[in-house]
Formats: structure tokens, C-alpha cells, sequence
């Protein structure tokens, strides 16, 4: 996620960069940062951005301006606007602006504004952090098929062929997907990304790369219906990862 930061105070500068990251970092997000202290610095930047804090009052352009220009060029990024006051926020929304944080802001505002923000843009990629061959490596969501326990280890099997063989439980992977809803526990020690799931047989489902893994019998029905319901919520254009994980058992 691309977020532009602008106001012609470094103090506010400074205090939304820091929760912006500390955002990404509890929800294992991407989050790139580009602060900018006037309208007319930021309107010279090529860059396009899902996201746009702006100040009101600045100077030189002010924020319902330079919000003005931004619309003539990039219609699509969620606007939110910073200020000090609610007096100027009529002609702010003719700016088509998604929210306003007033100043002094409380940290959970912003983050509240934040997490309604990606549930009506294109999800930005989530990962999670393992340790395998004594080594710490990113992997994005996307990108994992299955993970599947073997005595302490735990087994992660990537969409490029590659498998990680990390020391952690299940539910510790679970956690470290902050319970997305693309894995669901199909049986005990079993995990799967729904995305990779192509049909069901004899008690197994058999995913992409022609694994076929267990799944618990007496929840059979209730695994292929949770499959169901995750695949309906995406042709309707919801967001995967965005609800609660689905769960076999």
C-alpha cells in the first residue's frame, strides 16, 4: 500500500508516517511512506498512491487545492483529510474525500480510518515471516499452497514448488496469518489455501499442484461449504483475508 503524507507540519509529518507503519506492521502489511510538507511539492510527484493524508491548511496550496488538481489526475485514490478545524470540510468532500481526522488526532482514529480504507481498495499483499534453514524469509500469503504438521516442524508448501520446513505449531501459523480467511484447517495439523483447492475426492481435496490431503471425514460437508462460501464472497467482490478464518472443525 502507497500512502502520501502531506502537511507543512513536520510534527504531523512524523506522528502519521509512525502509525501508518505501526498499521502495516499489525495487520502484515506493505506499507511504503512518502511525506511531502506542501501541496505543491506532492502535486510534482509522479508517483500514484492508494491513499492521501492532506492537510487543509497549508501554505502556498492549500489542501482542498491541491486535492482539486490531485482529482483531475487520479480519481481513484481514497482521500482523507487532515485539520484543525471542521469549518472548511464542505468544500473538502466536493473533493469526493473518503474521511477527515481532526487535530490533534488519536492514534486509533487513524488506524480505524486505515483498516476501513483496504476493504474498499485492492488488497495489498499480506506475509508472514518463517524461519527455516536458519534463515528468516518473507513469504507473501498469496503464495502459500498448504502447511502441513510433521512432529514439531511444520511443513509450508509455496506455489512455486519451494517447501519451508519451520519449527512452529499450526495455530502459530495461524496467528502469523492474523487469522486470514484463505486458510482453512481441512483436518488435525492440516492447513490449506483455499485459492488452491480445486474439487474434492474420497475424503481428500486435491490442490493445484496435485497434492492430495486428508480432510476430516465428519467435517467434510461443513469444509467444502466453507470453500463454497469463501469463493462466493470473491465473485461478489469482497475482500479474501478480510473476514475471519474458516475453520474445518
Amino acid at each position: 500500500m502507497k500512502i502520501a503524507l502531506v502537511d507543512d507540519e513536520r510534527i504531523y509529518l512524523d506522528e502519521m508516517a509512525r502509525l501508518c507503519r505501526e498499521f502495516g506492521e499489525e495487520n502484515r502489511l506493505e506499507i511504503e511512506i512518502s511525506k511531502y510538507s506542501d501541496g505543491d511539492s506532492f502535486l510534482r510527484s509522479d508517483d500514484e498512491y492508494s491513499v492521501v493524508f492532506m492537510d487543509i491548511y497549508m501554505n502556498g496550496s492549500d489542501g482542498v487545492m491541491t486535492a482539486k488538481k490531485l482529482r483531475e489526475r487520479n480519481s481513484g485514490c481514497i482521500l482523507i483529510f487532515l485539520t484543525s478545524s471542521t469549518e472548511h470540510m464542505p468544500h473538502a468532500f466536493s473533493c469526493h474525500a473518503f474521511e477527515y481526522i481532526v487535530k490533534p488526532f488519536p492514534p486509533q482514529r487513524v488506524k480505524e480510518v486505515l483498516n476501513d480504507a483496504i476493504k474498499i481498495i485492492p488488497i495489498p499483499s499480506k506475509f508472514v515471516e518463517l524461519y527455516s534453514d536458519r534463515k528468516t524469509v518473507r513469504i507473501a500469503l498469496g503464495d502459500i499452497v498448504s502447511a502441513v504438521t510433521d512432529a514439531h516442524y511444520l511443513e509450508v508448501e509455496l506455489s512455486d514448488g519451494a517447501s519451508l520446513r519451520c519449527r512452529m505449531t499450526a495455530g502459530q501459523f495461524v496467528e502469523q496469518t492474523n487469522k486470514d480467511g484463505r486458510f482453512i484447517l481441512v483436518n488435525k495439523g492440516i492447513i490449506v489455501n483455499v485459492d488452491y483447492i480445486t474439487d474434492f475426492e474420497n475424503n481428500c481435496c486435491i490442490l493445484e499442484n496435485g497434492a492430495r490431503l486428508p480432510i476430516r471425514v465428519r467435517d467434510r460437508l461443513k469444509i467444502e461449504q466453507a470453500v463454497r462460501d469463501y469463493n462466493f464472497d470473491k465473485i461478489r467482490g469482497c475482500q479474501p483475508g478480510s473476514g475471519s478464518q474458516r475453520y474445518g472443525g
